[in-house]
């Protein structure tokens, strides 16, 4: 099956339980249903970030493939980047269901999964297994129990971990399905996490990145970009889902607690965004999420201040044809725009307009 066939099969998919469609999604990426993106990379995506390469600056983000189960079948569709997670140090069956909702006129989904996964151990052995090397980087994202945690103990521990078996480890302390997490983005909160994952880091050991909230008060960011940026964190992805509900709104799922992604989030995450590029001076790389679909909407990321960008919503929405039709996209862009490479084009619309 090619990727092109695997998403004119979506609108079959969203007949079912999103939860339940989900799931079959991952069966039938193991399965390896969804084909694979055979074309070659275009050289002016090619880039580095956290001193890592990627044949492209396109992402899956975090909480697709939480058990790290479809990697390898994810990397083929051509991703150039696949993030794996959130794992928790046990294992945790999450929220009671239903917990995932599509808010189909608005292109948007709400969940409120709470980190279900199947814990450490297992996610650890599926990405042992992996055939190396693999096509893309391979990123873990981390978190911590609903009950028993203990932020200082449990982040270091998962970051040693994963750090024999992943490019990149990214701190979620933003979802908003897990009480108290988001309490851990306070400057204090943070620092302590960040020094106590610095007692166990090697110096070669793999970049640490932190994922943070769209709902963060203006002011609020600072102090997170002047700890990150004086305890070695290599980068910020900028956003998780938000608590906010726009206005603009029309599914009848609108008001369903949990975090909202997908198109409503775009112009909020983007302001974030430039906000953080000015603040970091370059001092860290930027991961834009939040609502990207187009080629177009990557481009206005990268120009907000993203060296790379993440996809969850819109792929979910458009299937794997989706992936090469933005790489497409994107890269008739940067040359429209006279660039070479993508890095040329990061931050260039960050100072004009206000975040």
């Amino acid at each position: 099956m090619t990727p092109r066939l695997a998403s004119a099969l979506m609108p079959l998919m969203r007949s079912l339980d999103a939860e339940t469609a989900h799931g079959l999604a991952l069966r039938g990426l193991r399965a390896g249903l969804a084909g694979r993106d055979t074309g070659p990379e275009d050289p002016v995506l090619a880039t580095t970030a956290f001193g890592l390469s990627f044949r492209n600056p396109i992402g899956l983000a975090a909480g697709f493939d939480k058990n790290a189960e479809a990697v390898l079948p994810l990397m083929r569709l051509g991703f150039g980047c696949v993030e794996c997670g959130t794992v928790t140090p046990r294992p945790q069956p999450g929220n009671p269901r239903p917990r995932l909702f599509r808010l189909e006129e608005d292109r948007a989904v709400i969940n409120r999964m709470g980190f279900n996964n199947a814990g450490l151990e297992a996610y650890r052995a599926r990405l042992a297994a992996l055939p190396r090397p693999l096509p893309a980087v391979l990123g873990g994202n981390i978190g911590v129990n609903k009950e028993g945690a203990d932020p200082a103990r449990d982040y270091p521990a998962l970051y040693a971990a994963l750090a024999p078996l992943v490019d990149y480890v990214t701190v979620n302390v933003s979802s908003p399905n897990t009480p108290g997490l988001r309490d851990l983005q306070g400057e204090a909160r943070l620092i302590e996490i960040l020094d106590a994952i610095a007692a166990v880091r090697q110096a070669s050991g793999p970049p640490l990145l932190v994922k943070i909230a769209p709902d963060l008060a203006e002011d609020a960011l600072g102090p997170i970009v002047e700890a990150c940026a004086a305890r070695g964190v290599a980068g910020l992805i900028i956003a998780n889902t938000t608590i906010a509900r726009p206005e603009t709104l029309r599914s009848p799922h609108r008001a369903e607690t949990g975090g909202l992604s997908g198109p409503p989030v775009f112009a909020r995450s983007t302001a974030m965004l430039r906000q953080a590029h000015r603040l970091a001076r370059g001092r860290l790389a930027l991961v834009g999420v939040g609502g990207v679909s187009t080629g177009v909407e990557a481009f206005e990321k990268i120009k907000a201040g993203a060296s790379l960008v993440q996809l969850y919503t819109g792929f979910a929405y458009g299937g794997p044809a989706l992936i090469p039709r933005i790489k497409a996209e994107l890269a008739a862009l940067l040359r429209r725009e006279g660039f070479t490479h993508v890095a040329e084009a990061v931050g260039t619309g960050a100072a004009s307009t206000a975040g």
